[in-house]
């Protein structure tokens, strides 16, 4: 009966090598060191208007009354202030989808582009479930690039203004991250 087992020099071989200690991150020569940075700013969300910067570019499939099926594409401006005239320090790109039949909850996907000051040319990617509505929403932070590299951690938002009429809203931010 011919045996089908693997040498056991490529078992050890492979055992060994998964008891080697994983190499830190290194740039030039020099390890890196991780570091937890706090970012606090405002995101202008404008959905009425003709200088909208979200739009829908699908409309709810069923009249829900938490728009369940929209979906919502958005460049929104990020200030240092919670004023639409306050320094601006980068756009919100991405989408949000109403993804819950029973409340107002979205599957939102952004990159954070930092346009100006310390972060000018990193951006931070966030994923997670943002349901406006609720006091306090915690998204997940799943990466990012330039100065975000390896980034992970949360961000905070806090709805500080809405207009019920129009459902303009000024969200302010506490993101808290994890990068090199």
């Amino acid at each position: 009966m011919a045996s089908s087992s693997i040498p056991i020099s490529i078992l050890l071989s492979i055992l060994l090598s998964s008891l080697l200690p994983v190499p830190s991150i290194a740039i030039k020569n020099r390890p890196l060191k991780e570091k937890l940075s706090h970012l606090h700013f405002y995101f202008h969300d404008i959905v009425s208007g003709r200088n909208a910067t979200a739009v829908p570019v699908t409309p709810p499939l069923k009249p829900f009354l938490s728009g369940f099926g929209q979906i919502n594409i958005m460049d929104d401006l990020l200030t240092l202030g919670p004023t639409p005239n306050s320094t601006a320090i980068g756009r919100a790109q991405g989408f949000y989808a109403s993804a819950s039949q029973s409340e107002l909850g979205f599957l939102q996907a952004m990159n954070l582009e930092f346009t100006h000051g310390k972060y000018n040319g990193s951006v931070l990617t966030v994923l997670g479930r943002n349901a406006p509505l609720h006091a306090v929403r915690e998204l997940p932070v799943v990466g990012g690039s330039g100065l975000f590299r390896f980034a992970r951690g949360y961000a905070l938002a806090r709805t500080h203004w809405l207009d019920p009429a129009s459902f303009d809203a000024i969200v302010e931010y506490n993101v808290y991250v994890m990068h090199y």
